[in-house]
């Protein structure tokens, strides 16, 4: 990929924008839909607050600066993108979000700390691991400056990207995973570079390499241990914590580092007590009750002559995916204050209690501050549905099977389309083997197919009216769904919806002052069955189809997939070799807005190169074997020429479809 620094207003290309934007006709059908219909549907004022919202010509505006600043149309800025030469898909950064993150973050936490009259302070510290992009890491860290904002490492690459790109006086570096000598060496030098390294001890074993490398460098380390808690969390990442968490020291091992250190004289290097309930906690009273554990044992530590200072609390803090504000797993039920006033309130009281110093505060709160600020914008290509034809009435030639289907069809009505439902299944299942016998023709089975999909839909009209839906029938909404295939490969710009069913929200960033139709779930580009998308978010929990407008042939259709900017772009694969979308960075300025870098997507010739192929052996292979189809006439100079052109030419595209 490569990086190329842009500055051009909005207002100068304004007029080749406009030249791509779709006619203001609104169909009578739909001109009773309104935008507060929208809102609700998607759920936009909930999870996109304050951030995010919709204008009275039916488009998403991005506010990046919440209520304090400018905003942007996101459509027209996709098709300003469009006209720079830049294909979807397109992952657009808010580096205006990402500031703003950081700010709410830091402010919340200063309320807390006057609020309870806290003596210490905040240090906050953002995880490599969640997004490791260079332009986001370095805007990151001049974002947090003035707060004295650093970085945490969890391996020794990302120790590599926090030691030359953090350059804050005071700000922490803190050094969490697994550790050989070279990383401890490179963190306890970085004392040296005016760097304030905390290495955080993770395993028992790591502690003599660590007596021993202090000893030979003759550097007194600051140290800090994780702690395994019993308690533990919920949801995806419950596992982070407990007794048998990956990562972590038991009560006895803290306990074994406190001796040891105290008996190479190295006690008041240990300064810090680290814990992690997990990512995305849902519930704030899990959060607390491991607060109350942590803290404890914090203030255990310092009764027994550790040099305690410092409290990381670890990340957790969640987001908010589907705007409902519960516990639900894809929600939190509580605010980024309430987070702030729960931490400060409970550690000063653990320490008040025991007459213990007020630690220094540190968060990994790496989703809630990277997550808002990118959206994936992509385009629909095309679409399958089920359609049956209007079914006419059998003839009294036509097999018996048909005619009872067809009275089933007719009989369909708000008392009995249950029962109606599961004599069209039987109906079909009998057509399939009576086909499968030679008593059925192909066109008399297609009849009966048709039929059993016009049933489908007819049903469908009346669960659509009613308030409950049977369990036996809760699959047929998807079952009758269209299928939209998207310019995308999940597997590289949204695989945790893969892994993990991460839901994230997905609507249109147009066409929203129109009603949507159509229900839909997505199919990538990949030739994976996986590559899919049917979970989406709702405010009762996950509905399994997404509303979306009919396509319209002559003008594209675009879809926003929104807070996916937390670990989605470094976890991407190269499945089907679909490699980095185009990105683009944009800063809120008073005429309009900026792009500050276009980071351009992989080229075929890129990927190829991940998997060991050279491009240009490639085009030699092509243009022998033309030769050797034109010395036995199987193509024309022509054709052959063609295909090498076009060949060469492939190799140097965009690897998504244009």
């Amino acid at each position: 990929m490569t990086s190329a620094p842009v500055s051009i207003d909005q207002h100068k290309v304004n007029t080749a924008a406009n030249e791509l934007s779709r006619p203001a006709e609104v169909s009578s059908e739909s001109s009773a839909w309104t935008i507060e219909e929208s809102e609700e549907l998607y759920r936009i004022n909930g999870w996109g607050e304050p951030y995010f919202s919709i204008n009275a010509a039916g488009h998403v505006i991005v506010s990046p600066q919440g209520d304090r600043g400018g905003s942007i149309n996101l459509h027209e800025l996709i098709q300003a993108l469009q006209v720079r030469k830049l294909s979807l898909p397109i992952l657009v950064r808010f580096s205006d979000i990402l500031e703003d993150r950081i700010e709410r973050l830091n402010s919340c936490f200063a309320k807390a700390i006057t609020k309870y009259g806290y003596d210490g302070c905040y240090r906050g510290v953002f995880p490599v691991k969640c997004n490791q992009q260079r332009h986001l890491v370095e805007d990151l860290v001049k974002f947090g400056q003035r707060y004295q904002f650093g970085l945490e490492a969890g391996s020794k690459p990302e120790l590599m990207i926090a030691l030359a790109t953090l350059k804050t006086p005071g700000a922490l570096l803190i050094c969490n995973g697994y550790k050989d000598r070279a990383y401890l060496e490179t963190a306890m030098l970085g004392q040296k570079l005016g760097q304030q390294p905390m290495i955080v001890l993770e395993q028992l074993d790591e502690l003599p390499l660590v007596i021993e490398i202090s000893q030979q460098l003759n550097i007194r380390p600051r140290l800090g241990v994780r702690a395994k808690l019993s308690a533990k969390g919920i949801g995806r990442w419950g596992g982070s914590a407990g007794d048998r968490a990956k990562f972590g020291l038991t009560i006895p091992e803290i306990l074994t580092v406190v001796e040891q250190l105290k008996a190479n004289d190295m006690l008041s290097c240990l300064q810090l007590l680290h814990f992690h309930i997990g990512s995305q906690m849902s519930s704030i009273s899990i959060i607390k009750d491991a607060l109350r554990e942590a803290c404890q044992i914090y203030v255990e530590l310092a009764s027994l002559g550790a040099n305690m200072q410092y409290l990381d609390v670890g990340g957790g803090l969640g987001v908010d995916y589907n705007g409902s504000k519960t516990n639900v797993p894809a929600s939190k039920n509580y605010s980024i204050q309430n987070y702030a006033n729960d931490v400060v309130a409970e550690v000063k009281e653990a320490c008040s209690a025991k007459d213990v110093p007020v630690p220094t505060l540190i968060s990994e709160s790496g989703r809630a501050i990277a997550s808002h600020q990118s959206v994936l914008v992509f385009d629909v290509l095309g679409s399958s549905e089920v359609r049956p034809q209007v079914p006419f009435e059998p003839s009294s030639e036509d097999h018996a099977i048909l005619k009872e289907l067809y009275e089933a069809y007719q009989s369909i009505n708000p008392k009995n389309y249950q029962e109606v439902f599961h004599d069209a299944e039987q109906f079909k299942g009998e057509a399939a083997s009576l086909f499968n016998f030679g008593y059925l023709s192909l066109t008399e089975r297609a009849r009966v197919e048709n039929l059993f999909w016009a049933c489908c839909q007819k049903i469908i009209q009346v669960l659509r009216q009613e308030t409950y839906v049977p369990d036996d029938l809760a699959d047929l909404e998807k079952m009758m769904a269209s299928i939209y295939y998207m310019n995308l490969s999940v597997f590289q710009s949204a695989p945790d919806t893969w892994a993990i069913d991460q839901l994230f929200p997905i609507m249109p960033i147009h066409r929203l002052n129109e009603e949507p139709t159509c229900r839909a779930t997505l199919a990538d580009l990949t030739c994976d069955s996986d590559g899919k998308i049917d979970r989406f978010i709702d405010l009762h929990g996950v509905k399994s189809v997404l509303e979306l407008h009919e396509l319209n042939h002559d003008e594209p259709y675009y879809l926003g997939m929104f807070l996916n900017g937390a670990y989605q772009e470094i976890m991407g694969n190269l499945h089907n070799l679909f490699g980095d979308t185009n990105m683009v960075h944009i800063q809120v300025t008073p005429q309009g807005y900026t792009i500050e870098h276009v980071v351009k997507g992989d080229t075929m010739k890129e990927v190829l190169s991940y998997v060991q192929y050279d491009s240009e052996d490639l085009v030699e292979q092509i243009r022998r074997r033309s030769e050797v189809s034109l010395k036995e006439k199987q193509i024309t100079l022509i054709e052959a020429q063609l295909l090498l052109q076009n060949y060469e030419e492939s190799l140097n595209q965009y690897t998504y479809l244009s």
